[in-house]
């Protein structure tokens, strides 16, 4: 099992980094080449979204983005820190204006382009932050006779 891991800083100008990456690492690891677009475009959303959420939140942390090859699949997993309440928590103390209403919008369109994109996705959150898991079939590498 091969894993890449890519951490960094909560710019918009590095999003471009890990969709490059990605990209590459997926065709290394044997996605169809026909679906990388597909990663690329997924990877950038999901990093986008984790951007946003740590700027908004003020947080420092790094986002995290974790390449791993499997024997027949190939996942990313993009995290990022911004703690959110478990859906139906109304005792969180947060704030419910307009402002928020706007984000969470703007999270759950990024959440649907995402889920258009990729056919097994895993979005979790808590607390501590959150976490999307996509992958993607890979086909066995063939050398050449």
């Amino acid at each position: 099992m091969a894993t890449v891991e890519l951490r960094f800083s909560a710019q918009p100008e590095h999003v471009r980094t890990a969709r490059l990456v990605a990209a590459a690492v997926a065709r290394r690891a044997g996605v169809d080449e026909a679906v990388l677009d597909e990663v690329r475009l997924a990877v950038g959303e999901a990093c986008s979204r984790a951007v946003g959420l740590h700027r908004s939140g003020g947080i420092a942390a790094p986002v995290r983005v974790l390449l791993t090859e499997e024997e027949k699949q190939f996942s990313i997993e993009v995290g990022d820190e911004a703690p959110r309440s478990v859906p139906g928590d109304q005792s969180s103390g947060a704030p419910g204006g307009s402002d928020d209403l706007d984000a969470e919008g703007e999270d759950d369109m990024g959440l649907a382009v995402i889920s258009g994109l990729v056919d097994d996705v895993e979005v979790t959150t808590d607390e501590s932050g959150g976490l999307i898991r996509m992958t993607w079939p890979t086909t066995p590498a063939t050398l050449p006779s």
